[in-house]
């Protein structure tokens, strides 16, 4: 198979697969949803769904959020992990929204990107689910998926999105990150990985990986 045969081989198994990509993150607004993206950092999506209900019954904007303290809303937070640097960045990026984006969440990547706790990936989020601005954030199936699938060297992420970036087209990027993320959750895990399942790597996957799966 030519390269191009593999990413097509790709996008038509994954639109067979998964025609629709909700969001996994519970929310109702790009606010909401920004919130959300930041606590799902080494966490589970589950685990962000059943906390922030929770969160938002107290504090579903900026201005209500900048009300409660650092410390109720680490408390909240506490079960999603990282809770002392997500409840001050929450606390922080609200207070700078209402400062600097009369409480809107910005739709640029450089501003996004300068509020507290809000890395790249983030940001990429943001801006491809709540704006659909085309990005390609890159988790840590998308990482693995495309190292699997000879796609990427497997580095780092930012050669991963790098590549992605290059190989897909560019007004499938926003649907492709989350097809890609269902498709690494059910048929080619980190750990239970059953290449029997994983057509797409049984298919077009790096040969060194799946000699050494089979061992």
């Amino acid at each position: 198979m030519t390269k191009q045969e593999k990413i097509e081989f790709v996008i038509k198994t994954l639109n067979d697969l998964y025609p629709d990509t909700p969001i996994p993150l519970d929310h109702k607004d790009s606010y909401t949803l920004l919130i959300a993206v930041l606590l799902s950092a080494q966490s589970t999506d589950k685990k962000v769904n059943e906390i922030t209900p929770i969160l938002f019954k107290r504090a579903n904007n900026p201005y209500d959020m900048v009300k409660l303290s650092v410390e109720e809303i680490r408390e909240i937070i506490k079960p999603v992990g990282l809770s002392p640097m997500k409840s001050k960045g929450i606390h922080g990026l609200s207070k700078i929204l209402i400062e600097k984006h009369a409480g809107e969440v910005p739709q640029s990547f450089e501003a996004l990107e300068a509020l507290p706790a809000v890395g790249h990936k983030t940001a990429s989020v943001v801006m491809a689910q709540a704006f659909d601005i085309p990005a390609f954030p890159v988790d840590t199936h998308i990482h693995r998926l495309m190292y699997r699938w000879g796609l990427s060297n497997g580095k780092n992420v930012v050669q991963t999105e790098k590549d992605a970036k290059r190989l897909f087209p560019k007004e499938l990027w926003n649907k492709l990150h989350l097809q890609i993320i269902y498709y690494g959750r059910e048929y080619s895990p980190a750990r239970g990985w059953d290449l029997e399942k994983d057509i797409i790597t049984r298919t077009i996957g790096r040969k060194s990986v799946i000699k050494e799966h089979l061992k």
